[in-house]
Parts: structure tokens; C-alpha cells; sequence
């Protein structure tokens, strides 16, 4: 399997960014500020970053390159409509969480 190109352009650093606001709990706030500077980070956004792209990294490998992918391309390959592909991908990612 080939990297898929949004993939490949995680590697430019000058890519367009933009801003996300997130409502967290304080608690959790608090507890990534104190954590941070355990794991090197200057504060608690470039952690949760850190967080969010880790997570991330692991779901594209997981349905990008991982078992769940070759079972959907083999399923595809055999006519199964998309649709109920998706359906059961949201019902595994439920079930994961």
C-alpha cells in the first residue's frame, strides 16, 4: 500500500494551520500544565497537540495501513457497498473507545 498524500504532507513544516477552540474541563487543564514540563513541553497546548497528533498517527495507521484497511480493501475488492463499510468501521471505532 502506497502513503496516502495528505500522509505525506504532515512532512512540510509550512503547511496551513488554523484555530480550533476546544472547551475543556479545568481539571484536565490543570493536570496537562503539570505534566508538560515532565515531558519536555514549554506548556500544556504543545502537549495537548502532542496528544491529539499521536492519537491521530495511530487511527491512520490503524484503518490507513493496519488489518481494518486490507479487510475493507478485500471487501470492497467483492462488491460490499461502501455505506455498510463505513457502518461497520464506526461501529469497530465505537466499540474501541
Amino acid at each position: 500500500m502506497s502513503i496516502p498524500e495528505r500522509i505525506k504532507t504532515r512532512l512540510n513544516k509550512d503547511r496551513p494551520m488554523t484555530t480550533v477552540t476546544l472547551r475543556i474541563p479545568v481539571d484536565v487543564v490543570q493536570s496537562l500544565k503539570e505534566i508538560a514540563p515532565q515531558k519536555g513541553f514549554s506548556g500544556y497546548q504543545p502537549l495537548l497537540k502532542a496528544y491529539v497528533s499521536e492519537g491521530l498517527r495511530k487511527d491512520e495507521a490503524h484503518f490507513s495501513f493496519g488489518a481494518t484497511a486490507r479487510l475493507l480493501s478485500a471487501l470492497r475488492k467483492r462488491g460490499v457497498p461502501q455505506e455498510l463499510l463505513d457502518e461497520a468501521v464506526k461501529e469497530e471505532t465505537i466499540s474501541l473507545s
